[in-house]
């Protein structure tokens, strides 16, 4: 097997002393994945069974072509709400539609895992930084609040949003039904309750039980207490999804939408549980993993699977050794869906919206949005415009709110980099930014000037501003202006000719431009640009102290 699988990192080689753990691992992870597959699909208004489908074959995949021996996949309530958004704006017509353009996006969102994986693209999992992907999974989360509120009170909500579904329960209050209400209510208290005792059955599992046995003796469906009704027995069969009738545009930048947020969301978890059980996360190599993950999914009438949070920490929690965790939980929900899909015929609405609501209500991070108000408040006021664009803009808005915020961030660090005057302290080697050492002087007859950030197009004007407010501070009798470019990591063309621009007024002031400790790359850039040519050509040096060296001997005595 490992010569025709040898990429199955996550399930060869296999020692024997690992089956007890891995049986036991799978059993428990099938256990918390039941209510998972259950609730998640009703996010995107998808059939029970797809959530099944999604859990069994994600699982495969990921065993099969997924680096990591721990690492769990599944459904994800940020990836399905945003599967749901990218639903909404499709022209679907019916629920078979609907499960095909699921299965569809599955499969895009695979290929774009492989093709990021082939060209070294895990980088992007780092795209949305952390306070943002806080602030957008805590938008998401609430408006997976705002969706359970049909599921907990027996009332259709046909409204979108944050407030029009409040507004629309309050005029539609003559047709909620309170046995509904009541029942998700006790639901959603035993869910907090467990999880305050710390039970060990995970919470979700035992809703689940409660309410099918629940509804099964009191017969909540003859009472008028919607149910999820019958699922089809068996397994799926493999089959490509029909899109033909959809515009495959939306569909390519839905897909993209989701990838983004699902490789994100589920690579910073997964480096997450790498940090806390010490096990490496290759971020393109788990690309590959995720990739074969949701194609098998998509294959197979599921949808968009990433890393699953509560699966992984069970599999943890429970020793699983490998990938055989995964293929046991996947055989195990199987069996559950060909023999026994009718015991959850009966299952109420209400579990599953006390199961969502309280899923939503875990996912939004008040530590960590308190931890980034302590630490950065800049990046606490991202996080609450990602947060906001979520809620109020829609998912998807929110996703194109989460990337510009995440851009803009990047070139406010960068439009004003730091700067520093350079001295020495008479007795002690090396240089000494003047401001943070009194007793630093620069040497004589030199200005040394320190740029510590990249200088590009759109920060050019403001570096020379700078340049030239410290040429004009120099003191009498200073001939050499000496630019330390250690910290520069890059020149673009604007910036290379404002340099040779400037390089002109500064002669014009009496002094002579000088550049120290170059990389590579600037160096290139200022070479072609003529920096280094002709009769008024910039010296320039590999080494600071060389340059104050050398630059001494030349001035008059």
């Amino acid at each position: 097997m490992k010569r025709w699988l040898p990429i199955a990192e996550g399930l060869l080689p296999y020692r024997w002393e690992w089956l007890r753990f891995d049986v036991t691992a799978g059993l428990a992870i099938a256990a918390v994945a039941i209510p998972s597959a259950v609730a998640y699909p009703a996010i995107a208004g998808l059939p029970v069974e797809v959530g099944f489908y999604a859990s069994i074959l994600s699982l495969v995949g990921y065993a099969l072509l997924g680096p990591s021996r721990k690492l769990i996949v599944g459904p994800d309530a940020a990836t399905m709400t945003v599967l749901a958004a990218t639903l909404t704006a499709l022209p679907l017509d019916d629920p078979a539609s609907r499960v095909a353009a699921a299965a569809a996006l599955a499969l895009m969102v695979g290929t774009f895992c492989i093709l990021a994986s082939v060209l070294k693209l895990g980088v992007v999992a780092s795209f949305l930084s952390r306070p943002i992907l806080i602030g957008f999974i805590s938008g998401i989360s609430i408006s997976i609040l705002v969706g359970q509120i049909g599921r907990l009170t027996g009332v259709r909500i046909e409204s979108d949003g944050l407030v029009l579904p409040l507004l629309e329960i309050i005029r539609k209050a003559s047709q909620i039904h309170w046995l509904t209400v009541w029942f998700g209510a006790a639901m959603f208290g035993l869910l907090v309750v467990l999880a305050r005792l710390r039970f060990p059955i995970p919470g979700p599992l035992v809703v689940v039980v409660v309410a099918v046995l629940a509804s099964a003796v009191f017969d909540f469906e003859g009472r008028g207490m919607k149910v999820i009704g019958s699922l089809p027995g068996g397994l799926p069969k493999w089959a490509l999804p029909n899109v033909a009738h959809l515009p495959i545009p939306d569909l390519v930048l839905g897909g993209a939408a989701i990838w983004l947020v699902s490789v994100s969301s589920g690579l910073v978890g997964a480096r997450s549980f790498g940090a806390k059980d010490g096990f490496k996360v290759d971020a393109d190599r788990e690309l590959t993993g995720l990739g074969a993950a949701n194609i098998c999914s998509g294959l197979f009438t599921g949808f968009p699977v990433t890393v699953s949070d509560s699966r992984t920490a069970i599999n943890l929690a429970a020793g699983g050794r490998s990938q055989l965790a995964g293929l046991i939980s996947a055989a195990a929900l199987a069996v559950l869906l060909i023999y026994l899909n009718d015991v959850l015929r009966v299952l109420p609405h209400a579990a599953l919206g006390a199961i969502l609501a309280f899923a939503a209500l875990s996912l939004i991070d008040l530590q960590g949005l308190q931890e980034t108000w302590r630490i950065s408040r800049m990046e606490f006021g991202f996080a609450l415009i990602s947060m906001w664009g979520a809620i109020s803009l829609g998912v998807l808005s929110g996703v194109v709110i989460a990337i510009a915020g995440t851009l803009l961030y990047v070139l406010l660090k960068e439009m004003r980099p730091r700067d520093a005057l350079l001295g020495l302290v008479a007795g002690r080697p090396g240089f000494y930014k003047m401001h943070r050492m009194e007793s630093a002087a620069p040497p004589p007859g030199m200005v040394l000037f320190m740029i510590q950030g990249s200088i590009l197009f759109f920060n050019a004007d403001y570096v020379r501003s700078r340049l030239d407010s410290v040429a004009k501070e120099a003191p009498p009798g200073t001939s050499w202006f000496v630019l330390d470019a250690s910290a520069v990591a890059q020149i673009d063309m604007t910036a290379a000719t404002m340099l040779l621009r400037w390089r002109t007024d500064l002669a014009a002031m009496g002094l002579t431009f000088a550049i120290a400790e170059l990389h590579k790359e600037p160096r290139e850039i200022l070479e072609r640009a003529g920096l280094f040519e002709g009769p008024d050509a910039t010296i320039a040096f590999d080494d600071l102290e060389d340059a104050v060296r050398m630059l001494g001997e030349k001035m008059p005595r």
